[in-house]
């Protein structure tokens, strides 16, 4: 469907009350006011709800195939199991949807998206839906994508660390909690278990996280997707070999969830086909409009979650020739989970798919 260019296209966000929805409500009212009516649904106790997108107030609505009647685009940010009924519904009912959630990353027929590396494949959409990469892929993907275009990527081991947002608004408040009991506790950390008896013997057990993480470090994000690996190890390992079209990419990365609110970091050791000089591939990240270098060892300066949290650019520094290896550079990168991460990249993506509805 085509129209018409003083047509300006209805938006939807499902999952508009969730911490991705909010961030996306928010970078609407600071992106080109490009969309007409924007619908807001979410999950059922939270109908009804009032949310201000660009300084209007709309109220949140039922979750039915209705609701998408006249809809061209819809944002969605919902479980997986949800996705997977609701996305072809709202396809059925004319909108392109664009879909935060794992359910259909991996399916042939939905490209995966990253506005600045993949653009053009946003057009090609037999099912009438777009998916979009998980925060951590988000997080290093640019980055990768630069490097790969003058180096040839051959081996990608990452190692990310995830901030509790990655978990929705469940783990921001559970992280919130369990630093509120132990901030006091001057003896906690020095004993084997003592941090995870307090928290538990405050607060009880919570499935959000398979351990504390105030004081602490979770090598664990996802579910068992066999032989030792978790499903966030893996969905890093197919989305970055998708993304780039490298599908014989060799990738290892192990995952970890870190005392953050928001904000995921990542230590990368990329192997290219070429040499790579660290004075070269420096300059061109400093040359790409996403990236943002911090690069000074004698200061030193790098980035870290806390300095660039609400930021849009992933910021990399740390960058350095693995001594063993002249055809590996090692860095580390940081990266809003919630904005580009999340919400920025879903908006973005929206926006080219409006483009191509308004050309003539």
């Amino acid at each position: 469907m085509r129209l018409s260019a003083p047509t300006r296209p209805t938006l939807a966000v499902v999952g508009a009350t969730g911490a991705v929805g909010r961030t996306a409500l928010s970078i609407l009212a600071m992106r080109e006011d490009l969309w007409g009516e924007i619908r807001l649904a979410a999950a059922r106790e939270h109908v009804g709800t009032t949310l201000t997108v660009r300084g209007e107030d709309l109220v949140v609505q039922e979750l039915t195939p209705e609701f998408f009647d006249g809809v061209q685009v819809a944002m969605f940010d919902i479980p997986p199991e949800v996705t997977r009924e609701w996305a072809e519904i709202a396809a059925a009912r004319g909108a392109v949807v664009v879909d935060n959630g794992t359910a259909l990353r991996r399916d042939p027929d939905v490209p995966l998206i990253v506005t600045e590396v993949n653009p053009r494949k946003v057009a090609d959409r037999p099912r009438g839906i777009v998916a979009n990469p998980g925060a951590a892929t988000l997080t290093i993907i640019d980055v990768l994508a630069v490097l790969h275009s003058g180096w040839e990527l051959t081996e990608l081991v990452v190692n990310s660390y995830q901030a509790a947002s990655g978990a929705g608004m469940a783990g921001v408040e559970r992280l919130y909690e369990e630093l509120a009991v132990v901030g006091g506790e001057r003896s906690l950390g020095q004993s084997p278990g003592d941090v995870r008896r307090h928290i538990e013997h405050e607060l009880g057990r919570t499935d959000v996280f398979p351990a504390p993480l105030a004081m602490n470090v979770i090598p664990w994000i996802g579910t068992h997707a066999g032989d030792g690996w978790t499903t966030e190890e893996v969905k890093i390992r197919h989305e970055v070999r998708k993304i780039l079209g490298i599908p014989d990419l060799r990738v290892s990365a192990t995952c970890v969830r870190v005392p953050v609110i928001t904000t995921h970091s990542a230590a990368v050791h990329a192997t290219f086909a070429n040499r790579i000089p660290v004075k070269a591939a420096r300059q061109a990240l400093i040359e790409t409009p996403a990236v943002v270098v911090l690069d000074d060892p004698d200061v030193p300066d790098f980035p870290t979650p806390s300095d660039i949290v609400g930021a849009d650019p992933r910021f990399v520094g740390r960058m350095r020739q693995a001594m063993d290896f002249p055809h590996t550079l090692e860095f580390f990168i940081c990266g809003d989970n919630l904005r580009k991460g999340s919400a920025l990249n879903m908006v973005q993506t929206a926006e080219l798919i409006h483009h191509e509805l308004t050309s003539a």
